[in-house]
């Protein structure tokens, strides 16, 4: 194979290949983001039912951040372990990964989309939606379930353009589907009447033309790896590996769905629905800070996944500490916001003032130690971009399982105020993972050069 990566991971310059890499994949997670604070904003205010519909929608958002985590499975451990195999010369190992992975999101999606059209009710009413609101809930989710499909191969497959060093071609797949949800939502929730179902066909229907562009691109000439008929199947060889180091980014976007759920409950039970609307706005915000976090680790990880198959091992150390820096420069921005001027967040998705004063306060207690949460992703991401899947693993079961749902039925037993107890649980766990997770990184850090992992 002789074409030519888009990006020189190997040889040009740190800063200015985490530039190139980063920027439109910042710009693709901003983008990403818009896709469901754009539902969600025009939801909240629909005329008369807004608040409600709201929180019915929210209630959506652990199962469609589930389904987006069986992406991460298949998809965020099979790319870097492509990336791997470019940095050793072996495209055609790396295109038997890309294969593999395309048939497995396939599998996935249609398995995903029976068990949540069969399943979506009693689902949503465990997930903390009331009588009032899972009405609302299931007419989003159930159009949004038919369009799974096109979410996993758009999700899974970008992942493999990124590796390759095409950061614009990876953002324009975003930002298409992006464009086409904002022009429709409108049209759709409004100008037919549609409401929360126009909202959820909006989505489908954007993601669907992003799945047929990046199908497009990775079938063409542009890009290095293709995907090829007879790679197109499952060998569990070949996926085995890649779904054990999938494993890590799956379980903290999994995990991330059941945090949702376990605060909705203990909020809906001390604070009823006025509290699970407030999580709702709280976790899009959190989409918000973290997203952009993830744009500037998928821009990193090519660069390292590269540079340690090719066994360069100082590039590896300068690409992580310019990655860490401007992590952690963002995630204080971000925190600056939450704490000075969070309406700036919250008006977006609410309009009643009972709401707004409420979330106001409820996110300086949640993202109280979130301007050190830069660290956490940094460190994190790339444990998972060397191929270290035992460790990656291990810190995002630490975060969330081992900490942070704890803490949310712990906390109020001591506490009075026990809506305040519940969101407390947030920084505390931040805190004590991202002390854990840089300790085990400089170890790792230092010793870099002398024990690689087999891949």
């Amino acid at each position: 194979m002789n074409k030519q990566m888009n990006a020189d991971l190997g040889n040009g310059k740190i800063g200015k290949l985490l530039f190139q890499l980063s920027v439109p994949a910042i710009a693709a997670q901003i983008i990403n983001v818009l896709y469901n604070m754009v539902d969600r904003a025009y939801i909240g205010h629909i005329p008369d039912i807004g608040t409600q519909a709201l929180t019915g929608v929210g209630v959506t958002m652990p199962v469609i951040m589930a389904i987006s985590a069986f992406a991460a499975l298949v998809a965020m451990g099979s790319a870097p372990r492509a990336g791997i195999m470019l940095g050793k010369k072996d495209s055609e190992s790396a295109e038997k990964i890309l294969g593999n992975s395309f048939f497995s999101l396939i599998i996935v999606s249609i398995i995903l989309t029976v068990l949540t059209l069969l399943f979506g009710e009693p689902i949503l009413m465990f997930f903390g939606a009331s009588e009032n609101t899972v009405g609302y809930g299931l007419d989003y989710l159930n159009i949004y379930a038919l369009g799974t499909i096109f979410v996993q191969i758009t999700l899974g497959m970008n992942a493999f353009i990124s590796t390759q060093g095409f950061a614009k071609t990876s953002m324009y797949t975003v930002a298409i589907g992006a464009i086409i949800n904002i022009i429709l939502d409108p049209i759709l929730i409004f100008g037919f009447d549609m409401g929360v179902k126009g909202a959820a066909l909006a989505t489908i229907l954007s993601q669907a033309v992003s799945c047929i562009w990046v199908i497009r691109f990775l079938i063409s000439d542009k890009s290095v790896l293709r995907i090829k008929r007879e790679n197109v199947r499952f060998n569990s060889k070949i996926m085995l590996p890649c779904i054990a180091l999938g494993l890590a980014p799956f379980i903290m976007q999994f995990t991330e769905a059941v945090i949702i759920v376990c605060f909705n409950s203990s909020l809906f039970k001390y604070g009823g629905d006025t509290a699970v609307g407030a999580m709702t706005i709280l976790s899009s915000i959190m989409q918000f800070s973290m997203l952009p976090l993830q744009g500037l680790t998928q821009g990193s990880q090519p660069i390292i996944s590269y540079n340690f198959g090719a066994g360069n091992i100082d590039r590896i150390k300068k690409t992580f500490k310019l990655l860490v820096t401007s992590c952690l420069a963002y995630s204080t921005l971000l925190w600056a916001i939450a704490m000075f001027v969070p309406k700036l967040f919250i008006m977006i998705f609410a309009n009643s003032p009972e709401l707004i004063d409420y979330t106001v306060w409820a996110v300086r207690i949640y993202m109280a130690t979130s301007c050190i949460f830069g660290i956490q992703i940094a460190c994190q991401q790339t444990f998972i971009a060397i191929g270290n899947a035992k460790v990656s693993m291990f810190l995002a079961l630490l975060r969330k399982v081992f900490l942070l749902i704890p803490f949310v039925f712990i906390l109020p037993t001591f506490i009075e105020d026990k809506v305040f107890a519940v969101f407390l649980a947030e920084p505390i766990a931040d805190f004590i993972a991202v002390s854990t997770t840089a300790s085990m990184f400089i170890y790792t850090f230092r010793k870099l050069g002398e024990n690689k992992v087999n891949v």
